[in-house]
Order: structure tokens, then C-alpha cells, then sequence
């Protein structure tokens, strides 16, 4: 069985299975016996906004951080240590707060993560130029081939990435790896956190046997609740379901679940995987139905939207306005535009307009703007006859940007969104 020390980097032959490192005596070695013939591997960041946080403030080190915002706001990352009482992602903050009231609460801080997350990729860069995000602190990377590169397998090249993040970024992820994606995202969770786990070919099936439904990737709470009531809760149920039945109970999820249970994925990590969209949302402390009073967050959303989309040098085609009442019903609004856009104040006038539909008295508890039908940006807010004053706004909003780099997302902004 062949092992990888985490640390040096280098691989133990098959004949030896020593407890440390001949090389440098680290015990943080991975066994595996297809650990040098597997190249599809899963990174994912451990409590990512959290260790950013901590990278930061050394003082926290220690400590329970919770990234979030306000009472009724949710959990956007937990560190490990808030983790052991029971505080998770997408927590409400009231019940996070009441399971761990000594945690350190941070208000998320989007632009320092991009700049992270930025840093990150370029890493996995350097190594494959097959680098699958899926978001700023995780992604698919195939590794296959790259021993020719690098001269040292996938496994050994894996272990090089955390390395360099944590030594040039300051946090730790964890890496799975595997000859699928789907078994490479699930090794990924294995081992956390700093964790590097493996699932080979020949145990695939075996391990998926004792495995939950919820281990499926894409398998979501509503499909677990249906699941459940037809008496579903195990991998190895739906393994003697045959695919075709599946196919017909579930749809395409039917077809993915057949495939997944048998450890089968064919898809490829693919590199140019696009955006689908790119949003801002805001859950209120208290229900908010004044018109006015949701145009000024409105306006915050939009101008975070502009930010990002500008970063991602991107365009979008579709606006989106999402609104939660009191009820928890979701409203979802859309408008298509003449052109795509990255400006501000394009994406406020047309949420606002969709938004004024739904003023009527209705007390809300979350607004959301996005832009969606994503493009190059260089397609962006071209010069129209139909308005000939929207190259001075956008050239205005352009100048507040060059203002904001150099002093900062609060340096300047609009009056409209004032507090």
C-alpha cells in the first residue's frame, strides 16, 4: 500500500508502512492503494470566511467565530470550534447566538473573500489548467497526466496546493480525491478539517452501500423527505432499484442517484463552466413594508451586485428581484433588458420598477437583486440613441468606482442609499 507524507511531500513504497515519514518524520501520511492511479480531485476550504477571519485577527485563534449578520440574518460560515455546539451554515442567527452565545460575530466582509478566494484559484492554476470552481473556496481540479508536469503524482500534487494556500493565503482546506467527481466531492467532507481522504475504484460501491441518501450530491432536503416516505433512507436500497425505474420515479435526479449509487459520474471537469448568475441579498431585523425604506436597501443590493459583476468582468442580460414575506413565501420578479449591463444604477431602476409592483402593504423579511443571462463584459451598457444621457451616468458611476479602489467600498456611494 502505498502512502504520501502530507508534509515533504514524498511517497512511501508499497514494501514499507512505517507509523511516521522516512523522510522527515511527520505523521500525517495518506495510505491508499490506488493512491498514485487516481487524478480527480475535490478542494474545498475549511470554514472559509471563518479562517480568513482568523487569519486577520490572531486573537480569535482560539476562539467561536461566527460570519454573519444581524438577528434574523443566517449563519454564512462557522469556525470549527462553534461547530461543537452545534452552530452550522445557514443556522439562523438567533438560534446560533442561543447555542453558542460566547462566539465572536463577524459581519461578512464579500470584497476581503474575493480577494481570497482570487488567490486560491490562481494556486490550482499554476498546477492544471483544468480548475472546475464552484465557488470562491472550492473546486474540481483533474490532475490526471500532471505527473509528467510536476514529476510526482495527482496525490503528491493535491497535497502541494494546500500547502501554497495555506503558506500564501493563510487557510487550510481539505482535498478529495478519487477517479469521479462526485466521489472526489464526497471524499472532501470525509476528513475535515486539514483532511485528505481517498475513494478508490474498488471500494467505491462497498462504501456507497452504508452510506445515508443525504450523501448524494444534489440529493436535497425535499428529495430526502420524499425518498423517506417511500421507505429510501440508504444508498444500498436505491442500488437495487434498477436505473430505468429510477429514470421514471425521479426524472433526470432518477438517472443521476442510478448513476452515483453505482459510483459512476461521466462528467468531466470542465474549466470553462460558466456563471449562471450573480446576486446580493439582505434579511431584515424586522419586517419591513414601507416603500421607501425597501428602495434604499434595494439600492445597497444593487450597487453590491455592480461590484461584483465589474470584479468577475462580466455582464448581465436578466434582472431578478427576490423578496420573502413574513409568511416565508418566496416572490421571484424578472426583466429582461435591451442590453446587458454592470451598472448600478441600471439594475436599480429596473428592480425598482418590479419592485413597486409589489408594494402594496406586504411586509417583507428579505430582499434580493441579481443578474443573470451572464455575458463578457465587454458587451456591457453600450451607447444608445434611445438614451442619450446614459453615457454621462455610466461614466459617473465609473469615476465612484476609481474612487473606491483607492479608499474603499465606503469611501463614496449615492444618496439614495443613505441608512
Amino acid at each position: 500500500m502505498a502512502a504520501l507524507c502530507r508534509d515533504c511531500l514524498m511517497i512511501v513504497s508499497k514494501d514499507e508502512t512505517p507509523e511516521r515519514c522516512s523522510s522527515c518524520g511527520s505523521p500525517r501520511l495518506v495510505r491508499h492503494d490506488e493512491l498514485l492511479n487516481l487524478g480527480i480531485a475535490h478542494l474545498d476550504c475549511d470554514s472559509f470566511y471563518a479562517s480568513v477571519e482568523k487569519r486577520d485577527d490572531p486573537s480569535l485563534a482560539d476562539k467561536p467565530v461566527i460570519v454573519g449578520g444581524g438577528h434574523r440574518g443566517v449563519v454564512s460560515a462557522a469556525c470549527y470550534i462553534a461547530r461543537t455546539f452545534g452552530v452550522r451554515s445557514a443556522m439562523p442567527m438567533f438560534k446560533a447566538r442561543k447555542a453558542c452565545p460566547q462566539a465572536v460575530v463577524i459581519k461578512p466582509d464579500m470584497a476581503k473573500y474575493t480577494v481570497a478566494g482570487h488567490q486560491i484559484r490562481a494556486i490550482m492554476k499554476d498546477y492544471t489548467p483544468l480548475v472546475e470552481p464552484l465557488s470562491l473556496d472550492e473546486a474540481f481540479l483533474d490532475l490526471t497526466g500532471t505527473d509528467r508536469l510536476h514529476g510526482q503524482a495527482p496525490a503528491a500534487t493535491a497535497a502541494a496546493i494546500v500547502k501554497r494556500i495555506a503558506a500564501e493565503v493563510g487557510v487550510t482546506a481539505s482535498i478529495g480525491l478519487s477517479y469521479n467527481k462526485s466521489l472526489a466531492k464526497v471524499a472532501s467532507d470525509l476528513d475535515k478539517p486539514k483532511g485528505f481522504a481517498v475513494i478508490g475504484r474498488d471500494e467505491a460501491v462497498e462504501f456507497l452501500t452504508a452510506q445515508p441518501v443525504s450523501i448524494i450530491w444534489g440529493a436535497g432536503k425535499a428529495l430526502q423527505r420524499r425518498l423517506a416516505k417511500e421507505g429510501i433512507t440508504m444508498v444500498a436500497q436505491l442500488q437495487a432499484i434498477e436505473e430505468n425505474e429510477l429514470l421514471a420515479r425521479y426524472g433526470a435526479m432518477g438517472q443521476r442517484m442510478a448513476q452515483f449509487v453505482r459510483g459512476e459520474d461521466p462528467r468531466r471537469v470542465s474549466a470553462n463552466r460558466p456563471t449562471k448568475s450573480i446576486s446580493s441579498e439582505t434579511t431584515f431585523h424586522d419586517d419591513i413594508a414601507d416603500g421607501e425604506a425597501l428602495k434604499k436597501i434595494l439600492w445597497r443590493q444593487a450597487d453590491r451586485v455592480a461590484r461584483r459583476i465589474k470584479n468577475a468582468e462580466l455582464a448581465g442580460n436578466t434582472v431578478v428581484l427576490k423578496l420573502r414575506r413574513a409568511d416565508f413565501r418566496i416572490l421571484t420578479r424578472s426583466r429582461r433588458l435591451p442590453d446587458p449591463t454592470q451598472l448600478a444604477d441600471t439594475i436599480y431602476h429596473h428592480a425598482a420598477e418590479l419592485l413597486a409592483k409589489e408594494i402594496n402593504g406586504t411586509a417583507y423579511r428579505l430582499l434580493g437583486v441579481g443578474l443573470s443571462g451572464l455575458v463578457d463584459g465587454a458587451e456591457a451598457d453600450p451607447l444608445s440613441l434611445a438614451d442619450p444621457c446614459g453615457g454621462r451616468r455610466a461614466d459617473a458611476e465609473r469615476a465612484l468606482d476609481k474612487v473606491r479602489e483607492r479608499f474603499g467600498t465606503e469611501a463614496i456611494g449615492k444618496g439614495r442609499g443613505l441608512r
